[in-house]
């Protein structure tokens, strides 16, 4: 669901993954040293060239279109994926809708295709891809709610050992949890961070492990939700995090990093938290990346790693972020962070619309080339639902692709 546009006016940042956090994802891999510092080959990188990615978002727009019965993906945001070991490309996504597509024009006379008002909206579901197709929606909502008024939203996943040295391999998928709340928290309150277990290939979901509980953490506003994206690295899985400074009058949201040891993503005892100056499982996490005001992320964000240089692509500060994707770099997961580099602004529908969630996907790059995502959704949250349905060509997944140069 969108972030509301109200607060974006007061804050001036950028509109954040699932529009209220949103999903914020980070693919990074960290270094094998033990406080995840390196020189190696880092040097500064940025943005050298993009272009739109027709063909992934056409995708997407077919399969969408051509849902045959009720229980279909036709649109929804918080785009993450991940390669399985037979090959298919699971896709994972938050606010879904479902239900039957009609062909324009509309009620209204326009040449959109469109869904009934009372199409089904989950808060979450999975799709399958294979050889670039996409085939089948998994039953949705695929992770249920985990209780009155509380609902789940996929972030990153990946495939990794049942247990650490084990040979059976298990998809472990980062959730958020939120909670119903007052304005400004009208997309949820932060509440605990969970990791699914599905059993393969049939992905079943075995079990759900909370691994962070934010609930002690009175100010919403400070409280941190992770797994926006996760990557392994040696015998270490880094994930990044984010809080909703945002969503509570600041201008920027900050980042945060944790690290768990390959196959022990559902142990909550396994997870060490970076405090500022060392690995902890005892103290809160501390920022990487984020003063609260000119520098910072949005609810959503994405690192890669390119010969040595981590890259983070965030929505930019200020109103530009309702379009401009732009980008820090830095030399370890744990900074420091050096930016925010030059923007870049990829295309958006006609309408009253903004860009978020700007989210990396490995299993589609290669040869120097890196797919970005994006999501789109309608700024004024009144008149979203109906928009949506109305054109639902508006509330998909949208591609670029791009290469890093050297920055200047």
């Amino acid at each position: 669901m969108p972030e509301d546009p109200r607060a974006r006016q007061r804050t001036g940042t950028g509109v954040g993954l699932l529009l209220a956090l949103v999903l914020g994802a980070v693919l990074i891999t960290a270094l094998p040293d033990g406080d995840g510092r390196d020189a190696g080959d880092c040097t500064p990188r940025t943005v050298g060239s993009w272009s739109a990615d027709d063909r992934l978002t056409a995708e997407f727009a077919r399969y969408g279109d051509d849902a045959g019965s009720g229980d279909d993906w036709t649109g929804g945001d918080g785009t993450h994926s991940v390669r399985l070991p037979d090959g298919r490309l699971l896709w994972l996504f938050s606010d879904t809708y479902l239900g039957q597509v009609y062909g324009p024009p509309n009620p209204f006379g326009e040449s959109h295709a469109w869904r009934d008002t009372t199409a089904p909206l989950v808060r979450n579901s999975a799709v399958l891809m294979r050889d670039g197709r996409l085939e089948t929606t998994l039953p949705a909502p695929l992770f249920p709610d985990p209780g009155p008024n509380q609902w789940r939203w996929p972030v990153a996943a990946r495939v990794e050992p049942r247990s650490p040295g084990s040979d059976e391999q298990v998809v472990r998928v980062l959730l958020w949890v939120r909670t119903a709340g007052q304005y400004p928290w009208i997309y949820g309150v932060p509440t605990a961070t969970e990791v699914a277990t599905l059993s393969l290939p049939d992905l079943r979901v075995e079990s759900i492990t909370k691994v962070l509980d934010e609930q002690r953490v009175k100010d919403p506003s400070r409280r941190v939700l992770f797994g926006t994206t996760l990557v392994e690295d040696g015998d270490w899985t880094y994930v990044f995090g984010g809080d909703d400074g945002q969503a509570a009058s600041r201008s920027a949201s900050s980042a945060y990093v944790a690290r768990v040891p390959e196959g022990a993503l559902a142990e909550p005892g396994a997870w060490e938290y970076w405090d500022g100056s060392a690995w902890t499982t005892g103290a809160r996490p501390r920022p990487v990346l984020g003063d609260g005001r000119r520098t910072g992320v949005g609810s959503a964000f994405s690192v890669v790693r390119q010969d040595g240089t981590y890259v983070l692509f965030t929505m930019a500060a200020g109103t530009k972020g309702l379009a401009a994707v732009t980008s820090y770099w830095a030399c370890s997961p744990t900074g420091p962070w050096h930016g925010p580099e030059k923007d870049f602004t990829p295309p958006l529908p006609a309408g009253q619309v903004a860009a978020y969630n700007p989210q990396a996907h490995l299993e589609l790059s290669g040869g120097g080339r890196l797919v970005l995502s994006y999501d789109v959704n309608w700024l004024e949250t009144a008149a979203a639902s109906a928009q949506l349905n109305r054109n639902v060509a508006l509330y998909r997944p949208r591609f670029v692709t791009l290469r890093l140069t050297p920055a200047r």
